[in-house]
């Protein structure tokens, strides 16, 4: 069985070796073995694991819905259902977060057009809604 070093991991999977060393304390990535020389000693297979970890942060999954994706993985038990159940409540999630992403974008529109862009700041009406408190 081929090892590899953290660096060859790390350039392999194209993150940085403290974004390894930090999945292994989070339990994503198992801790390796150590050579003599206290060296990690990686499978290969631990490149895979972190593109698969990458990949699902790119997609929005955070570090415990990816441990749970990673566990459904070597569960004899899971379907592709459940699998797609967890896709699609993540769509939900990212569905809500735009709604809620729009709602401050058109309030932060309205901020901006109520300023003309002149005077002192003690006079801002941007500055002055966000002191203001709302019921």
């Amino acid at each position: 069985m081929r090892v590899l070093t953290i660096g060859q991991v790390a350039k392999q999977a194209g993150i940085g070796v403290e974004t390894i060393r930090f999945y292994e304390r989070s339990g994503l990535l198992k801790e390796p073995s150590r050579n003599k020389s206290g060296y990690r000693e990686y499978p290969a297979d631990a490149v895979a694991r972190l593109l698969f970890i990458r990949r699902a942060k790119d997609l929005g999954f955070t570090l415990n819905e990816i441990g749970d994706l990673l566990a459904l993985r070597v569960d004899t038990d899971t379907t592709c259902a459940d699998v797609k159940a967890r896709a699609e409540s993540k769509i939900e999630g990212i569905e809500e977060r735009i709604r809620e992403l729009q709602r401050m974008k058109r309030a932060l529109k309205t901020l901006a057009a109520s300023c003309h862009g002149s005077g002192p700041a003690s006079d801002c009406p941007i500055l002055k809604a966000l002191e203001e408190e709302r019921p």
